[in-house]
């Protein structure tokens, strides 16, 4: 059979085929596309809300409504509950189920009393317990409650004889209307909507079909509607309540913030002003020694250099510092982070400094995390500080071991010489304090303490999680 060529309006080729079913199937694919793009076109924005509305009702009304959702107790920090004494202050938590007690009490009274009652007692004890019922399962079940109510209602009618009250006697009135504000006030305002709709259709269809001369749905519509519209008032009150609160704490924390950043601003200003301008004057006057002194030994030079030397780069590492301290949005500069690379240089910066050094490595050196090698490179750093300030005049070794599943760091000096005649500088015992909150961010471990030759040792553990091909 001919291979089959099917068009559109336009003559564009569409699909191939080598059956006859391809037309007739490409026909129905046709016809149903057609079908749903014209019914898609013919829903409207009115159409939609429509929808919208009757989910809504069978979301609020007909979505389990003997739900079993009790009452709970009223929080007892209000401006009234405080004005209370305070042995009472417990008691007020169950003020809302006394006051739907009252209103169910009611509610029985006035349904046992009113209406023409034949029979004695028992009718009109009936008719104050139908009346009564729908209030108090309010408590405990909103939503069957009004469906209660409204069932309630046409037996009440019967059970009194209605007369002029139709469809709602005093009893039923009052009940239903007690259950409208009580599951409005629990529920939320589109329920009290639609609940005085249904209580709308209700009174129509009892008014068209078993109504008289006289009726009093319209007194029932129009009460209710009040009442209802100051129900919701208050849940919009309470919402802005709400979203005002909320508003005023991000403010609090946005201020709060702000009031920190400036106080940064102002700290990071006065370390600049007083660390920078010594440290600026003690590389000036290093630089400058060498030529106040004629002719001065190598020695000499080559101190004053490295003296020159530090304060420039203390001078630098304090403007990055204090630069991320000012200001939130402070961009680092494109100069690399210092790693175990460049621990060599930071040896010979000691050795030059006075302090004896060495190092040893061992296992495969590779490369590690920025963190870990930043981290590192700094507990070293920090530790070969220690040795210079509070033990001058000894030797120290660094020992970096590669080990399977992290780096093992080991910084030991030995003890101050008897002879010295460099004093110990001890200075504001954070050095320690620093490297553990390193080690602690990395989830390392660290242990610090002298030896028992007189030193002092540091040794870290910091934890590297090795990569598998498929993670990396």
């Amino acid at each position: 059979m001919a291979p089959v060529v099917l068009e559109t309006d336009a003559g564009e080729p569409v699909c191939t085929g080598t059956t006859g079913h391809s037309r007739s199937a490409y026909r129905v694919s046709v016809t149903e596309t057609t079908h749903q793009q014209h019914e898609g076109g013919t829903r409207s924005q009115e159409y939609r809300l429509v929808r919208t509305s009757l989910r809504g009702l069978r979301q609020d009304l007909f979505h389990d409504p003997f739900a079993y959702r009790v009452l709970p107790p009223r929080h007892t920090d209000g401006p009234f509950v405080r004005r209370l004494p305070g042995r009472l202050r417990p008691d007020a938590q169950y003020l809302p189920h006394a006051v739907v007690g009252a209103i169910a009490f009611l509610t029985f009274v006035v349904g046992a009393v009113s209406g023409d009652l034949p029979g004695g007692d028992v009718p009109a004890l009936l008719s104050g317990l139908l009346c009564a019922v729908p209030v108090l399962a309010t408590l405990v079940r909103p939503i069957g409650a009004f469906w209660l109510s409204l069932a309630v209602t046409p037996l009440v009618a019967l059970i009194n004889g209605a007369g002029w009250d139709w469809p709602w006697m005093p009893g039923a009135f009052l009940c239903h209307l007690a259950v409208l504000i009580v599951v409005a006030l629990r529920t939320r305002p589109r329920t009290a909507v639609w609940m005085w709709v249904l209580t709308c259709v209700y009174g129509f269809l009892a008014d068209a079909f078993f109504g008289g001369s006289y009726t009093n749905s319209g007194p029932m519509m129009v009460t209710s509607a009040f009442a209802l519209l100051v129900v919701c008032l208050w849940h919009i009150r309470q919402t802005a309540r709400k979203e005002v609160t909320a508003q005023q704490t991000v403010t609090a924390h946005e201020r709060s913030r702000r009031t920190l950043l400036e106080e940064r601003t102002t700290i990071a200003r006065e370390l600049h002003d007083v660390v920078a301008h010594h440290m600026s004057v003690v590389a000036i006057q290093a630089e400058a020694a060498p030529y106040r002194v004629e002719n001065p030994p190598e020695e000499l030079e080559r101190a004053f250099a490295t003296i020159r030397e530090n304060a420039v780069a203390a001078l630098t590492e304090l403007r990055r510092v204090l630069g991320v301290v000012r200001a939130e949005d402070y961009e680092a500069p494109d100069a690399p982070q210092p790693t175990l690379a460049d621990l060599d240089a930071l040896l010979a910066n000691v050795r030059e400094a006075g302090l004896a050094v060495d190092k040893a490595v061992t296992g495969a050196v590779r490369e590690l995390p920025p963190g870990v090698e930043l981290s590192a490179y700094r507990i070293v750093q920090e530790a070969l500080s220690n040795s210079l300030r509070h033990a001058p005049g000894a030797t120290a070794r660094v020992e970096v071991s590669y080990v399977l599943g992290g780096l093992g760091l080991r910084v030991v000096n030995t003890a101050v010489p008897p002879n010295t005649l460099v004093k110990a500088s001890p200075g504001a015992g954070h050095g320690i304090t620093g490297m553990r909150e390193r080690v602690s961010m990395l989830n390392g471990e660290m242990t610090a303490g002298p030896t028992d030759d007189g030193g002092y040792e540091v040794a870290v553990f910091l934890p590297v999680t090795v990569q598998t091909e498929g993670e990396a």
